[in-house]
């Protein structure tokens, strides 16, 4: 039995760009909500995000991510919108109670409606030395830089050429710190070719079609080997390159954090290309449990723009559950960010995702867990 009990109308579970945008859309419109996040501070990925944002001024555009982490935030102050960190959730019950663990006691909280936007993880790449000191996932770089203004090392090799990694290269090259290469496995950049050009132009090499064969050093990492692959990902002998580097930052793709909706019990699917393992869920990100959203990266990885929109997305659809507005405003505003989340789905990169995002939207049709 949980020590205290907390009332509300809706939990939003994850404090980032995600968690913070439902949360700012119904404090708005006077819903009383809570934020709940396992981490010490909030703001997910934002904090670690020094770069100005692309789009238009409704995402934001022209700001960096922890400008914008801090107007969420000053936003959820004002609305008195209590966010709740180092508070871990443990459980959802069948009445939409959450177990947590609040100020070392387990706290639960009575919701009426939830939303989880929990984000994602980092891929990790094993090799030959990769638990060496000084072999790190691209976001540790970017928190140690960004965050807390500490250079992890000197000469960086980065692995993989995703928007990760050509952001996080840059940031490190403003850090002071040389990279000596991007290391990526496929033949194209999978990043804005924006960001890639940026790269190439401070002199940094890309090698396309390598991968990491193995990080050697006494106590650290000292030196890394890639090698190029051929097209079914075997070394290609007599390619190996050495950098004398004490730094290698891997950034592989993220995978969403889905370990609570799964022990919720939530329908799931696999979508490679939207990271992995999802929560089965419909255009307006209803999930297989009555009145429990998902929202941002959880529901398949994409930028931080896009997860503030699908926040925004899931909060009117938890506004309509409760009553508090009217179906036609409700499909006005669906409408509305429907609209904008596709302004931001252009592109190759992006048309794919929305394509994926449909399919998943047709699974769940077609299962009949519930059609909107």
């Amino acid at each position: 039995m949980a020590d205290s009990v907390t009332q509300c109308e809706v939990a939003v579970i994850g404090a980032g760009p995600a968690g913070l945008s439902a949360a700012v859309q119904l404090g708005e419109m006077g819903v009383d909500t809570i934020v709940l996040d396992e981490k010490p501070a909030a703001g997910g990925q934002l904090f670690k995000q020094i770069h100005k944002f692309f789009g238009s001024e409704r995402h934001m555009a022209g700001m960096r991510g922890f400008e914008i982490g801090r107007l969420l935030l000053e936003r959820c102050e004002n609305l008195d919108i209590p966010v709740r960190l180092n508070c871990p959730v443990w459980a959802l019950y069948p009445d939409k109670t959450l177990g947590t663990t609040w100020q070392g006691q387990s706290a639960a909280i009575a919701a009426k409606q939830v939303i989880v936007a929990t984000g994602a993880a980092e891929n990790a790449l094993s090799f030959p030395g990769w638990t060496l000191p000084g072999v790190m996932g691209a976001g540790a770089a970017q928190t140690l830089v960004n965050y807390h203004r500490v250079r992890p090392g000197e000469r960086a090799l980065v692995v993989g050429a995703g928007n990760v990694g050509l952001i996080v290269a840059y940031q490190l090259l403003q850090a002071g710190i040389e990279v000596v290469a991007i290391a990526e496995a496929m033949h194209t950049v999978g990043g804005y070719m924006v960001h890639a050009s940026k790269i190439r132009r401070m002199g940094v090499p890309f090698a396309m079609n390598h991968t990491v064969v193995s990080a050697e050093g006494a106590g650290r990492v000292e030196r890394c080997t890639i090698a190029a692959i051929d097209e079914s990902f075997n070394l290609r002998e007599g390619t190996e390159k050495t950098f004398d580097v004490d730094l290698v930052c891997i950034a592989v793709g993220l995978s969403p954090a889905v370990e609570l909706c799964a022990a919720m019990g939530m329908e799931m699917t696999h979508v490679g290309e939207l990271g992995g393992r999802i929560p089965l869920h419909d255009s307006v990100l209803n999930t297989s449990i009555d009145g429990v959203y998902v929202a941002g990266d959880v529901s398949g990885v994409e930028e931080a723009s896009s997860a503030m929109e699908e926040g925004r997305l899931a909060a009117v659809s938890a506004l309509t559950a409760l009553g508090r507005i009217s179906r036609p405003q409700s499909d006005e505003m669906k409408s509305e960010i429907a609209r904008s989340l596709a302004q931001l789905r252009r592109g190759p990169f992006g048309m794919t995702v929305a394509s994926r995002k449909e399919d998943v939207c047709r699974r769940y049709e077609e299962q009949c867990l519930k059609i909107v």
